[in-house]
């Protein structure tokens, strides 16, 4: 059956949907010995000759098992399957799967938990969803004013000229020099949440992601990963319907909803 190429690449493993059409129009697929640069292009797998840079995939189509893994993230590894500078990679950590990529991206100085799989369909549907919430735990240099919270939360216009949406922010308890938030995330503009507290002119000291969607787990130490199972994968799929907090609620209406504060991260 003829698919569009782009997904025939992602169901390979070679690259996300998005990373599958930027090959396309570089030059690097061909179909039966054609170079093929138009998007939206279609061929079967079964029948047509796919090569992607010179190597055929018509076997990994066929023979691919989705793999899902969860890594927890040290600062210094790169969110990406390959780097012209030769900087550490978040593939380098997992052994024993095969060619995996990264489901979005943590930024290189961030830890925490990401998700690395060779399913290019789960990728284009997990990073683009807006109902999935990316959790993180943030540590800022001094302590921002609660009108400064609130401004964030309800949304603004970064320097870059991005604007973010609605983010849910909850004020944990603060030491004497620093702030502490957990921030909730549906979107993932390039270091966002850095951008947004440069913004308020408190830089962030320490950005951890605690939970991706439904995910989280406290027993996974920096540096090691484990399977999704087959629940938690499923459970990407049907996500919640997005609802705002209470905190962000807060930040909108400050006198309708009190801020919630807990105990200091370590």
């Amino acid at each position: 059956m003829q698919e569009r190429l782009q997904k025939i690449i992602a169901q390979a493993g070679i690259a996300s949907r998005r990373a599958a059409e930027e090959l396309i129009k570089n030059g690097d697929v061909t179909v039966n010995g054609e170079i093929v640069t138009e998007l939206g292009t279609k061929a079967d797998p079964e029948k047509d000759h796919i090569k992607v840079r010179g190597k055929l995939i018509n076997s990994a189509v066929a023979n691919r098992k989705n793999v899902y893994i969860l890594l927890n993230k040290p600062k210094g590894y790169l969110s990406s399957a390959a780097d012209p500078e030769g900087r550490k990679l978040v593939t380098d950590l997992i052994k024993g799967h095969g060619r995996l990529h990264p489901v979005g991206r943590l930024d290189y100085n961030s830890e925490g938990l990401i998700i690395l799989t060779n399913d290019g369909e789960f990728t284009n549907f997990v990073a683009s969803s807006k109902k999935i919430p990316k959790v993180y735990e943030v540590k800022v240099k001094g302590i921002p004013t609660d009108v400064a919270i609130r401004k964030l939360a309800r949304g603004i216009r970064l320097d870059d000229g991005f604007r973010t949406a609605p983010a849910e922010i909850k004020t944990l308890k603060p030491t004497d020099k620093n702030g502490w938030y957990e921030v909730a995330l549906y979107e993932g503009h390039n270091q966002q949440i850095r951008k947004m507290f440069d913004s308020i002119a408190h830089s962030v000291v320490k950005l951890r992601r605690t939970r991706i969607g439904h995910i989280e787990d406290e027993n996974l130490r920096v540096g090691e990963y484990r399977k999704l199972t087959p629940a938690e994968v499923e459970g990407f799929r049907h996500p919640p319907e997005t609802k705002i907090s209470s905190s962000a609620r807060a930040s909108r209406n400050p006198k309708r909803s009190p801020r919630q504060r807990s105990s200091t991260p370590k």
